[in-house]
This record gives structure tokens, sequence and C-alpha cells, in this order.
């Protein structure tokens, strides 16, 4: 179980491994800020939505998803890549980001997540009142 719940953003265009993705974060004990199959939902989400930690699926239908690492950096939201094709599919600029391999189960899921959050409160979370 997670040490503290996170909205985690997927990006993931093939909606069954998302489901799963979903139902394995939920197991885990964090939240599913949205999912997002397509390059331009990707887009939107990274760059209007509330989330502590994003994993990007590098082929989004034959778009690559680094317009929306791009995005996620300049709001400094921290994010790894989920892909069957290992760091080799990660473009120059992004090798340094975490790479989970797929398939991966969910204690790889919850190490690579844990490693990325950020120490103390999640991001998303409200203020405490009177603050």
């Amino acid at each position: 179980m997670a040490e503290r719940r996170l909205r985690i953003l997927i990006v993931e265009d093939e909606m069954l491994l998302a489901m799963n993705i979903e139902d394995m974060l939920l197991e885990l004990g964090h939240e599913v800020a949205g999912i997002a199959g397509r390059l331009e939902s990707a887009l939107a989400l990274a760059r209007d939505a509330a989330f502590d930690v994003a994993m990007l699926d590098v082929n989004l239908a034959g778009d690559r998803s680094f317009p929306v690492a791009n995005l996620l950096a300049a709001r400094g939201i921290p994010f790894l890549f989920a892909t069957g094709y290992g760091r080799d599919g990660i473009d120059e600029p992004w090798r340094d980001r975490p790479v989970l391999q797929k398939p991966f189960r969910a204690a790889e899921l919850l190490a690579a997540i844990e490693a990325l959050a950020p120490r103390g409160a999640a991001i998303s979370e409200s203020p405490p009142a009177g603050a």
C-alpha cells in the first residue's frame, strides 16, 4: 500500500492496459486523475489537470508523447515513461527520465511511482484549513 495517496495521470492508448494500470494504482492506494489515450487529450490534461505524477506511454496511436513530457517538465510535474521499447525508445533529451518496462507488475509500478513522488504531502492536496 502507498505511504501517501497521489493523484496520477495515465497516458496510454491501449484502453485495456490503461484500465489495468488504473486498477493497480487504486489497489495501491492512489487515485487516477485522468486517462488520456490520444496526444490531444493528453496535452489538455497535462496543461490543465491537477495531479502529482504522470506515466506516459511513448507511442500514442502513432504519435509520440514527448510534447506531453515537455508540458509536464515546464509545470515541474514528475513523470515516467511506461513502454515496451525500453530506454532505446526514448528520445535523447528524455533518456534520463525513469522508464518502466512493459509489461510490469504492481510492485514495480509502486516502486516507480514512489521514487518519482515528492516527499511530504501530495502536490494536489488542498492546504490545511486556515492556512
